[in-house]
């Protein structure tokens, strides 16, 4: 089991910490995993993305061209990263960043409006945690025992205290994504 991921967004949406958490995870699972982030010399606010695979296998290399999975939480990254998902791969948007959606028929397509229950849960920091929960919803790469074990390893213990609020924002996140018709 083998899977290329991109992710990307603005700068300040939690792109490089949920790649972060991502391969992190892997890493609590005994998987072999990459993290290749990407930013411009903004970071909040310019574009940033992250390339994290995780596997069960020897990865050869970090560097991919097309990927099995793209989360893409806004325009720009959409109009870039849409093209480049396998065929039979997957596309998760955050319905908050896109003006116009995706439009290809063969990949999976699925919306996940994680700005709008961030706002409902009174935490915009958690939005990457939602995302990353529909990612596993649709796509159990790892497990959210994996990712618990990777918050605590990753947070700051003073931040510890945030965990089981991200662990439920990790549910919501499963909670809310829905696969989009063609």
């Amino acid at each position: 089991m083998t899977k290329e991921i991109i992710i990307s967004g603005f700068g300040g949406q939690g792109v490089l910490s949920m790649g972060k958490i991502l391969a992190y995870s892997g890493l609590m699972e005994d998987k072999e995993v990459t993290w290749m982030p990407a930013y411009g010399p903004e970071q909040r606010g310019g574009t940033a993305n992250v390339t994290v695979i995780v596997s069960s296998e020897k990865i050869s290399s970090p560097i991919l061209s097309s990927y099995d999975v793209a989360i893409v939480l806004n325009q720009p990254s959409l109009d870039k990263f849409e093209s480049k998902v396998k065929a039979g791969g997957m596309l998760i948007y955050d319905g908050f960043g896109i003006i116009n959606p995706p439009t290809r028929k063969d990949i999976t397509i699925y919306r996940i409006d994680a700005m709008d229950k961030a706002a409902e849960m009174k935490n915009s920091k958690i939005f990457n945690i939602i995302v990353l929960g529909g990612l596993l919803k649709v796509c159990p790469v790892i497990s959210s025992k994996g990712v618990e074990k990777a918050l605590y390893k990753t947070l700051p213990e003073r931040h510890h205290h945030l965990i089981p609020l991200n662990m439920q924002a990790l549910v919501e996140g499963g909670n809310i994504i829905e696969e989009v018709k063609g």
